[in-house]
């Protein structure tokens, strides 16, 4: 198994199978909007600019399970973040990342690093075979992880 094995929906319903990432490396990242972490959009646009011709996809899921703090709908998260912070990576459903509704995502990432997810912002790193490999706490910006991305792309 793989986290090509599983599915998510776009804000318009739109399905989207993560094979379709294949091959690529994934940072995977629940977010919000109105989260102290949220100023975190923009490095993850940067990341996303920066190493997206070398293989790297963000992967944003809103989340309003820590705090209420993405209390719109996906559609208002995706508008938010393109708007605010200029992100053009792409933006999923809301989803809850913890607990018995998680998302299979989720459920699968943290299986994968033995890890919790504490608070919005969390982020999953997954290598070019679909394995997730690192997890990294609200806390960590997404410029600090440039050395863990960089070994995954080659």
């Amino acid at each position: 198994m793989s986290i090509y094995s599983f599915s998510t929906r776009k804000p318009n319903g739109e399905t989207v199978s993560l094979d379709s990432y294949r091959g690529n490396v994934l940072l995977i990242v629940n977010t919000a909007s109105e989260c102290g972490f949220t100023p975190q959009f923009a490095e993850l646009q940067e990341l996303y600019e920066n190493y997206g011709d070398q293989g790297l996809v963000v992967l944003g899921f809103p989340c309003n399970q820590f705090g209420g703090q993405e209390p719109g709908t996906a559609t208002e998260a995706e508008a938010f973040c393109s708007l605010n912070y200029g992100v053009s990576f792409p933006i999923f459903e809301k989803v809850d990342v913890k607990g018995p509704q998680a998302d299979p995502i989720f459920e699968y990432a943290t299986g994968q690093t033995g890890g919790e997810i504490k608070w919005n912002f969390t982020k999953f790193l997954v290598d070019r075979q679909g394995q997730v490999v690192r997890q990294f706490d609200s806390s960590v910006k997404p410029l600090e992880i440039v050395p863990a991305i960089k070994e995954l792309l080659g």
